[in-house]
């Protein structure tokens, strides 16, 4: 909840006129542009450039790849890296957009190497030590903007370590549950390390927190869905069920209030609940499709209505916590 909205909720409910109305949003300082409009402005300008300069590169460097040559290809997209991670360390401020370029010049770094040399390694590895490297520089830039695409690359190569390790496909069986639990658990610990209680020694803030959060809520929830799928009923399904229920318990509390990710835990059981009785009614429900398809609609649209019922009965109850966040 925005201290904006908390406001005009305020005055509906005291019955403020358009003049008080404009009164108390000048004493809450939010009648005219924010004081550091300006300085966010710029900020923001500095990230989306360092975004677009590092695809730039990698597209660069694809359109010139007969013309460059082997060794001009590493040396630039090395000299990137070092020279950006350089100016990492020697400019404070332009540590979060120079961060970033530092990233994305790793991924393409490490692209080429496993294009160009061709080690046998599995995509996860990359992905893994792309991870690993910049981890340091995540921690050194203490930006969302760094720390939200780390987010990405680290949930990546989880997520291929246990298509890895599960013959080489997608596959959802009751023998791989021990791989699929070993992934939920490692994007667990990316959600920890990402969260609040880590801030100090972190510095990532909410974004690259509600991108762990939603990274790790798809990932359950598609393996979940998956285990419905076996003539008998993989475990991957219930555990699915029992991992977001505690994940939504979890993020309702007051001092770990998170409207985004616990919006994010609902839709996923309630993806689980509905796949749960799609089966049931398609497997034992008579011979009246229509029927089973009006009920599993009304039973969606009730679980949508009831779960935002109750995570804006939270917001309105733990309004301030999630401000704090």
């Amino acid at each position: 909840m925005t201290q904006r909205l908390a406001l005009l909720q305020l005055a509906q409910a005291h019955g403020l006129d358009g003049p008080a109305r404009t009164r108390l949003m000048a004493l809450a300082s939010l009648a005219g542009e924010p004081p550091d409009a300006y300085r966010q402005f710029w900020r923001a300008l500095a990230l989306l450039a360092a975004a677009l300069v590092g695809l730039g590169l990698v597209l660069w460097v694809a359109a010139n790849w007969d013309d460059l040559g082997r060794a001009g290809r590493f040396w630039l997209l090395q000299g990137v890296v070092v020279a950006m991670g350089l100016g990492a360390c020697l400019r404070p401020a332009l540590r979060a957009p120079l961060g970033l370029l530092t990233l994305l010049a790793v991924g393409a770094l490490f692209a080429y190497f496993g294009q160009t040399y061709q080690t046998g390694a599995d995509a996860w590895q990359l992905f893994a030590l792309w991870a690993a490297l910049t981890l340091p520089m995540a921690l050194g830039a203490r930006h969302d903007a760094v720390w939200a695409p780390w987010a990405l690359v680290a949930a990546v190569g989880i997520s291929l370590w246990v298509q890895t390790h599960t013959g080489h496909q997608w596959r959802v069986l009751p023998d791989d549950l021990r791989v699929h639990a070993t992934g939920w658990a490692a994007l667990g610990l990316l959600c920890l390390l990402l969260s609040p209680a880590w801030f100090r020694w972190t510095g990532a803030g909410p974004w690259a927190r509600r991108t762990a959060l939603t990274l790790a809520t798809v990932a359950i929830t598609l393996t979940a869905i998956g285990g419905l799928f076996p003539k008998d009923i993989a475990p991957h399904y219930p555990l699915g069920l029992v991992l977001l229920a505690l994940a939504g318990a979890w993020l309702s509390r007051p001092a770990h209030f998170e409207v985004f990710g616990l919006s994010a835990a609902a839709m996923g059981l309630n993806a689980l609940v509905v796949g749960g009785l799609v089966r049931v009614l398609f497997e034992h429900g008579g011979r009246d499709p229509i029927g089973r398809l009006m009920l599993i609609g009304l039973v969606s649209a009730a679980l949508l209505a009831l779960s935002v019922k109750w995570i804006l009965r939270l917001v309105r109850e733990h309004g301030v916590q999630e401000d704090a966040a």
